[in-house]
């Protein structure tokens, strides 16, 4: 687990643009509803974290495709998948690299997306939460879809269309928190639900992921 885990992580340095481009749309994005829209005032704070969830779902959106394409395109997935002795464990660990690069740096630039919102500083550490529990949901759900379109050539159409209806309960619950944390709320129930959804992903999702690899593979 250490050699692959290791193996992962150099691959993810050796190829920065799979994480800072995606991260750069989210930047981007949230800078120009900062220029053109309102501050967060009264109910704005449950319109803007509403924006701001449906901007981190099409930021893991944008670096789903390459989660596997790679090790596709060269021949190592179908050799990770005959000579690994825990291929699921090997899937598991690419997701969460997958997250590292995505989840993981959302959620610790949160802040400075909260501030070009607008959002009260108190919300920042509440919403950190909020992302922390919610985006690991997004990277279990979206490998489904990363391997079962890694053999096309165009995939991210067919991407985006598998995984978006897989998104919308993240969506629900991911805004539904950060709009009561923006507020002062409580937000433990949304915040339940969010978690059960990561936990339910987590336990489900690599299999699928593993048996949707399978498939790609034997139809190239």
């Amino acid at each position: 687990m250490k050699q692959l885990l290791q193996r992962e992580l150099t691959s993810t340095l050796r190829t920065r643009g799979s994480v800072i481009n995606p991260l750069g749309f989210l930047l981007l994005s949230l800078l120009l509803f900062a220029l053109a829209g309102p501050t967060a005032q009264g109910d704005q704070n449950s319109y803007l974290s509403s924006v701001f969830w449906v901007l981190i779902l099409l930021t893991n959106l944008l670096s789903l495709d390459a989660m596997f394409r790679r090790d596709f395109d060269s021949g190592a997935l179908e050799q990770m998948l005959i000579s690994a002795h825990m291929p699921f464990v090997a899937v598991l660990l690419r997701i969460f690299v997958h997250w590292l690069g995505s989840g993981l740096l959302i959620t610790l630039f949160a802040p400075l997306f909260g501030l070009l919102l607008g959002l009260e500083t108190q919300a920042y550490v509440p919403i950190m939460l909020v992302i922390l529990i919610g985006t690991p949901a997004l990277s279990l759900l979206g490998s489904i879809g990363a391997a079962l379109t890694v053999g096309f050539s165009r995939g991210g159409t067919i991407l985006a269309l598998l995984i978006l209806p897989l998104f919308l309960p993240v969506l629900i619950f991911g805004s539904a928190c950060m709009s009561a944390a923006a507020n002062g709320l409580n937000f433990v129930a949304p915040l339940t639900w969010l978690g059960l959804i990561s936990s339910c992903s987590l336990l489900l999702a690599p299999w699928a992921t593993w048996a949707a690899l399978k498939i790609s593979v034997e139809m190239q």
